[in-house]
């Protein structure tokens, strides 16, 4: 069985509209380091991020705590939205109900989740029987969590969009998806996707 726990970031500074350069705020690089803590005494094998800087600065305590650097992947990246957008809500609607909608030079959700689940299979297969951790975004994640669960839909999406860091544990027999259960660091709400 491979492990995966898929860690959507912490709190970012949304003052800086530069998606790739996005820090985390001051509670959210404490954050960070409460989540080392929580993994501390879990056996982890390998720690991939997105190449966003609010995903690698999440786990990267983590990762300094198993003796292990973060790896960039960069298809684990979030979706490109195109130009900033002011309705969030509405515009991830849209692309909800349509996962092939898109703004210009943006991608859609086909798109996003074609390239996340692409670079998690590489990763099942370079590290079978392991516990990973990736350091994700919510968009990236929920596109993931879609083709294990289609009742992952935009309902959930919003249940999660202010929750961060957010934990979706997944475990895997070879490529197939068996279980996964997610849970918010801080009120330790456990629920079953899977």
């Amino acid at each position: 069985m491979t492990k995966v726990y898929f860690i959507r970031h912490c709190q970012p500074d949304h003052t800086v509209h530069e998606d790739r350069e996005r820090p985390l705020t001051i509670k959210g690089q404490r954050d960070g380091r409460l989540l080392a803590e929580l993994f501390k005494d879990k056996e982890i094998h390998a720690v991939l991020s997105s190449p966003y800087r609010r995903a690698v600065n999440t786990v990267k305590e983590s990762a300094r705590t198993h003796g292990l650097f973060s790896v960039a992947v960069e298809d684990f990246r979030e979706r490109k939205v195109g130009d900033w957008v002011q309705d969030f809500s509405g515009f991830s609607r849209k692309q909800w109900e349509n996962f092939s909608y898109k703004l210009p030079g943006g991608e859609s959700l086909f798109e996003v989740q074609k390239r996340n689940l692409s670079a998690l299979e590489e990763t099942l297969d370079k590290y079978p029987e392991k516990t990973i951790m990736i350091g994700t975004h919510g968009t990236a994640l929920s596109t993931i969590l879609h083709h294990y669960q289609p009742k992952f839909d935009f309902l959930e999406f919003e249940k999660i969009r202010d929750l961060m860091p957010w934990i979706a544990e997944a475990d895997f027999a070879g490529k197939s998806c068996v279980s996964i259960i997610s849970y918010d660091l801080f009120r330790r709400k456990e629920e079953r996707i899977i």
